[in-house]
């Protein structure tokens, strides 16, 4: 989420970067997992003792702040002029970006400030991270932690402006908690400080859960409207507004057999669309005639079967099958094992027992070459 930088009242770190990139912008390039949760945005937080980097982006005329770790990940995903390569521009300590004035796309407040935030990784995301009390309890117990101490205001030369009286911007109604359901859940927890983990940890996952699955949006285009359908058309339409963009990193770190640590790469890649509704129904229709001894595997079935749509199935490298329109790729291990699966369930006629490498006929006395594909179209699809 591109937060856009204000010229007027900016430090001298951060002046001094514009006027020697005249006709740029500056943005702080927040990651986030929730776009609809944009509207209540009240301020953006940063990891004080942090390392940040202003790089160039594809954009020509925009300079973002983030970590390095994630400009390097950005680099391989189309997102900066060449591909694994970080132009940086400037380099900040986190403490430098402290009291910059935003405007934060979607939200409610016009202008909203950057603050401290002792437990903002540098190893997730961008280093930048959205804050919305209403319904993040880290966002709301790190806020009222500031308003509530002077004396870690004074430390971090934080101005009364930029974070007294500043309140949680009501958006999304959530069963049970109301419209502020992460002040709700800190105090249902207990949590009395942002170093209060294990409550908050609590918290978050309570308030997450019922956002998504049960809350409903009330601001914006969207008001009215279930958290769980309205998050995508939110994100595709930040994105198509160029306030936003995707960006991928590993889930946790990854370090590969040469030692270095993974990033995600944009690619050529091809995709199973098990999301496709005509075959998702007919899966399901097949499901429904299936016995099975718990309805607890039922259920994870259907479970898979509503939120699986597309699977990458193709890589470029390594042993296996290739794949049979593009032989430039073989088939994903994985996806080739699916295959498998279907084949043993006629492998026992055309191989039989003691017959691996199909040198000797099997029970149906057929040879490979009579097994095309309208047979197994025929086996498999009925047709």
């Amino acid at each position: 989420v591109k937060q856009g930088e204000i010229a007027d009242g900016c430090n001298t770190a951060v002046v001094s970067l514009l006027n020697d990139h005249p006709n740029t912008t500056l943005y702080l390039a927040a990651a986030t997992l929730r776009p609809e949760t944009m509207y209540g945005q009240t301020n953006c937080w940063v990891l004080p003792t942090g390392e940040y980097v202003a790089v160039r982006v594809s954009h020509e005329a925009e300079l973002w702040v983030v970590t390095e770790r994630a400009a390097r990940n950005m680099s391989y995903q189309g997102l900066t002029p060449k591909e694994a390569h970080v132009d940086v521009v400037a380099r900040f300590v986190g403490s430098d970006l402290i009291g910059l004035p935003l405007k934060a796309p979607n939200a409610v407040r016009e202008t909203v400030y950057v603050l401290p935030l002792l437990s903002v990784s540098t190893s997730k995301g961008t280093g930048v991270v959205t804050s919305v009390p209403s319904d993040a309890p880290d966002d709301y117990r790190g806020l009222k932690d500031l308003q509530d101490k002077e004396p870690m205001r004074r430390k971090f030369n934080l101005s009364d402006e930029w974070v007294v009286g500043i309140e949680p911007v009501p958006i999304i109604d959530v069963p049970e908690y109301g419209t502020l359901a992460a002040v709700a859940a800190c105090e249902k927890f207990k949590v009395k400080s942002q170093n209060d983990r294990a409550a908050l940890d609590k918290a978050k996952d309570e308030v997450y859960k019922k956002g998504f699955y049960g809350g409903r949006l009330t601001v914006g285009r969207y008001a009215g409207e279930m958290v769980e359908k309205a998050k995508t058309k939110i994100k595709e339409e930040m994105i198509g507004a160029n306030m936003a963009v995707l960006y991928s990193e590993p889930e946790k770190t990854v370090i590969s057999r040469s030692g270095d640590e993974c990033v995600v790469a944009l690619i050529d890649q091809w995709y199973l669309d098990y999301g496709d509704e005509e075959w998702t129904k007919v899966t399901k229709s097949l499901l429904d005639r299936m016995e099975l001894f718990h309805d607890e595997t039922r259920n994870l079935f259907v479970t898979v079967l509503d939120w699986l749509h597309e699977w990458a199935c193709s890589r470029s490298f390594g042993l296996g099958t290739q794949l049979p329109w593009d032989t430039q790729f073989v088939i994903e291990s994985l996806s080739d094992s699916t295959i498998y699966m279907a084949y043993y369930t006629i492998s026992h006629l055309l191989q039989g027992e003691n017959n691996l490498d199909g040198s000797e006929r099997g029970p149906l006395g057929l040879e490979p070459a009579m097994m095309t594909d309208p047979v197994f179209d025929y086996v498999f699809r009925g047709l």
